[in-house]
């Protein structure tokens, strides 16, 4: 794919006031999104196999051949991924417009995490955020090699050629990425189509990143992307330990507590009580996390700098900061308002058997 994986997942490229979010798999870079003229639109190549989805949700297979005379719109995503989840709307929104009119969405379902491969957890994901486009399940990561693809999430242009003709990596640029599938449809023939861009309304968690006081970033908890860990004597990997609170914390410093094991792509307490603390500085924390156990739930209490979250509390918590892991997901915790500063958060485990993945922010 890229020789050695080195997993490196999220970057931001920030130009004046465009700053914008993508997950990278591969080596370390940016994803360039900025904007672009769509009057010329050069062909960037053919349109890559799909052969290697293990399975198709919402359509029978489809191949580069079965679908000429369709413009496709080729979305990389996972489910977990938060620059994912706040690229949805958008596609859900141009699905239903013009899929009457020759368009075609295929979201190519490709895992960072194990949990991300259970086909159950996949089709709880595709029903849960009302996606009714083709899912194709990239497991083994077929068809991202496929593409040379890099990035969550990673847009491909198709015209009705099979030709690629424009790419999209990370959030944003949404007006331009419409106007070009516009572009597309006319020259496939399709015409009648209302050229207003689609009317958008994210739901919470699919909110825009406040990127202007963003200042935390994706933070891994397992051993092979784990940085600012604060927590005395480090991380120990794939043993159990007792670990505790340092006496304070810096900026983007987080750390545990209570008896954890941490492996190389989280950490899993087996006794309630355990808790994890980060100082950050975003509007929005997110958490993703799970049962370890299959069909178990866990409760879980958040707190920001000591207190109930109250006001600033996110979707999956309430006033009091209660929460319930019920599936592998990503988790909203904390949604802030203006002014945003730094603070404490804190989350404690009151049932055991949690696994713990990555803090993201928005």
């Amino acid at each position: 794919m890229f020789g050695s994986i080195n997993w490196n997942r999220r970057r931001f490229l920030g130009n004046g006031a465009l700053i914008l979010g993508a997950c990278q798999l591969g080596r370390v870079g940016c994803a360039d999104a900025q904007s672009k003229g769509v009057s010329r639109l050069p062909i960037e190549g053919e349109m890559s196999s799909l052969a290697g989805a293990a399975v198709w949700i919402n359509s029978t297979p489809l191949t580069p051949t079965s679908l000429r005379g369709k413009v496709v719109l080729v979305d990389f995503w996972t489910f977990s991924c938060i620059n994912s989840i706040r690229t949805l709307p958008y596609l859900r929104a141009w699905s239903e417009k013009y899929k009457d009119k020759g368009l075609v969405i295929i979201g190519v379902q490709s895992p960072e995490f194990t949990f991300e491969k259970n086909l159950d957890n996949v089709r709880w994901a595709v029903q849960n955020m009302r996606l009714g486009y083709p899912i194709a399940v990239d497991n083994e990561h077929a068809i991202w090699d496929a593409f040379n693809n890099e990035y969550w999430p990673a847009l491909y242009f198709v015209d009705a050629r099979g030709r690629i003709r424009h790419h999209q990596f990370g959030e944003g640029a949404y007006e331009q990425s419409e106007a070009i599938l516009q572009q597309l449809l006319v020259e496939a023939g399709a015409r009648g189509f209302d050229k207003t861009p689609a009317s958008i309304e994210p739901s919470s968690i699919e909110r825009a990143a406040a990127w202007n006081s963003l200042k935390s970033p994706e933070t891994y908890v397992g051993y092979r992307q784990a940085e600012n860990f604060a927590s005395s004597g480090g991380l120990h990997q794939d043993k159990e330990r007792t670990y505790a609170f340092p006496s304070n914390l810096n900026l983007n410093r987080w750390a545990l507590s209570g008896d954890w094991k941490v492996g190389k792509e989280s950490a899993i307490a087996d006794k309630a009580g355990t808790r994890i603390v980060y100082r950050f500085h975003a509007r929005d924390l997110h958490l993703v996390m799970g049962p370890a156990v299959r069909g178990t739930t866990v409760r879980y209490r958040i707190s920001v700098d000591g207190q109930a979250p109250h006001s600033t509390h996110g979707v999956d918590v309430d006033e009091q900061g209660n929460g319930t892991a019920i599936e592998p997901r990503l988790y909203q915790l904390i949604r802030q308002t203006e002014p945003i500063a730094d603070h404490e958060f804190e989350i404690e485990f009151l049932d055991p058997d949690v696994e713990v993945f990555v803090f993201t922010f928005g």
